[in-house]
């Protein structure tokens, strides 16, 4: 039987969606919005090592916690993978239309 992936909403452990400064900063970089836009565009969570990225797997480690300190991901262990969820509900919920921009901004950066 296949585990159901955990909701992308926050637990009580998490945090929430961050000050507006600390969001921006965290999609900021174009590392941190590749991994955005891959969750955005995935029906279910991906593991850290599944991401299509450039970077070196210390250098995720930083970015995956950048995001989820932001309370823009939500992580959670399934097996011996760390996966990830977008929290665009929540996100959207703090800072209406914001994760729509950016990702508008992010497909036509990646069509440049």
């Amino acid at each position: 039987m296949k585990a159901r992936p955990q909701s992308a909403t926050a637990s009580a452990s998490e945090v929430d969606p961050g000050a507006l400064q600390d969001v921006l900063q965290a999609l900021a970089d174009p590392v941190r919005r590749s991994i955005i836009r891959q969750l955005a565009e995935s029906s279910a969570p991906i593991s850290c090592g599944s991401f299509d990225l450039w970077v070196a797997k210390s250098t995720l480690t930083y970015h995956f916690n950048m995001l989820r300190s932001a309370g823009i991901i939500h992580q959670f262990e399934q097996g011996t993978s760390k996966m990830n969820l977008l929290r665009k509900d929540d996100v959207d919920a703090a800072y209406p239309g914001l994760l729509d921009s950016v990702l508008a901004a992010t497909a036509s950066e990646s069509h440049s």
